[in-house]
């Protein structure tokens, strides 16, 4: 198991994305992320964060995601895992378990 901590993060908003209509929200998306990868990883290995593209506060890395978003370069909801896009739009969870585990996090024996 790595040492290093892993931050994954969900860029995404209230209203789906005009392609998702079907799809799952943002935060349902966020909420069903960090119960899977818990599930599969254990607790603690991952620091979750969810970040809105339409709030006012963002900074940093947070507002180079959001903009890309924002002028349809990046689909949401977007998940970045250590600054690598791990998933967008409909993401698939087996994308996302790769590059978790790219990054040094195994899977609970």
């Amino acid at each position: 198991m790595s040492n290093q901590k892993i931050y994954l993060t969900v860029y995404g908003a209230e209203e789906r994305c005009a392609s998702c209509v079907n799809a799952p929200g943002s935060k349902e998306t966020f909420e069903w992320l960090e119960a899977a990868i818990t599930r599969k990883y254990g607790q603690g290995h991952v620091d979750f964060d969810y970040v809105d593209i339409h709030s006012e506060h963002h900074n940093g890395t947070d507002y180079e995601y959001v903009q890309q978003i924002l002028n349809d370069e990046l689909f949401y909801p977007l998940i970045i895992v250590n600054g690598e896009v791990a998933g967008e739009g409909i993401p698939r969870l087996k994308s996302v378990y790769a590059v978790l585990e790219q990054h040094g996090l195994q899977e609970l024996s």
